[in-house]
């Protein structure tokens, strides 16, 4: 028996030809969320999680409510960056999401777990289901854009993903290196595969900016960036470049205090979707 692919062309199951939306799962009932973007890699160690939490940062600068999910579960840094300590709460009715100092609303594995360097040594059936009781346990209130700090890779959990959550469109985080690239072509067809719309490419650690003469050195190599985005028909929303202040403000947990505005214009391509 073929697996499903949603495409019934190519499915042997007799699955009475469920359309993909069957297995979109509601949100709890107090819950007002507006756009779902999710934020991709085609492997881990390109800073995706550096990309969500720029953007939420920013798409917050434009006077937005918004949350993070981190779906990272065995590889949860969104806290980090966040400088979030304290753990998330739960009353009868949901899990209440922790605001960030700045009131960015975020929902993390590592704001259950009692230490946060505990390992989460769990098979992909269980992950997967932890990410959807994020979707249908947790009160997202008046969040206008939730976005989802995928996991690497197009395994259980993407699927799980753009399967029960009403995604609205997918960032795809990249790097220059050629090898990086090509995993994105995989990223790009998932995407695809399941019919979700992809917003564009962030290519980070794009370039050094030499602090004496400004001049750009590629210290990956040339990218090529712009030719897979051409060949796939999506735009590169940005280039984010090696910055030690940028990882600094990370590593120190005021991601919200960053200063540059090289994600803006894929915050203005997320509000025009």
């Amino acid at each position: 028996m073929s697996e499903c692919t949603h495409d019934c062309s190519t499915c042997s199951s007799n699955c009475g030809g469920k359309k993909p939306e069957s297995f979109i799962e509601k949100p709890n009932e107090l819950s007002k969320i507006g756009k779902v973007i999710g934020i991709v890699s085609g492997k881990g160690g390109v800073g995706k999680t550096l990309v969500s939490s720029l953007l939420a940062v920013s798409m917050q600068r434009h006077g937005k409510n918004v949350g993070v999910l981190d779906a990272d579960i065995t590889g949860p840094s969104i806290p980090k960056a966040f400088g979030i300590k304290e753990k998330a709460q739960g009353t009868e009715l949901g899990m209440i999401p922790v605001k960030s100092k700045m009131g960015i609303d975020v929902m993390s594995v590592n704001l259950l777990l009692e230490n946060d360097t505990d390992p989460v040594v769990w098979r992909g059936p269980v992950i997967a289901g932890v990410v959807k009781q994020f979707w249908t346990d947790v009160i997202w209130k008046d969040v206008d854009y939730l976005f989802v700090d995928m996991p690497p890779g197009t395994g259980d959990v993407p699927l799980t993903v753009f399967q029960t959550i009403p995604v609205n469109g997918i960032v795809i985080v990249t790097s220059p290196q050629e090898l990086v690239s090509m995993i994105v072509e995989k990223a790009v067809k998932m995407a695809k595969m399941m019919n979700i719309p992809i917003i564009g490419i962030i290519e980070n650690m794009s370039y050094l900016e030499c602090p004496d003469c400004k001049k750009k050195i590629e210290v990956f190599g040339k990218s090529n960036i712009d030719k897979v985005a051409m060949e796939y028909g999506i735009p590169v929303l940005a280039r984010i470049p090696i910055c030690p202040d940028l990882a600094s403000v990370c590593d120190k947990g005021v991601v919200e205090l960053f200063e540059g505005d090289w994600l803006e214009p894929a915050v203005n391509q997320i509000e025009n979707m």
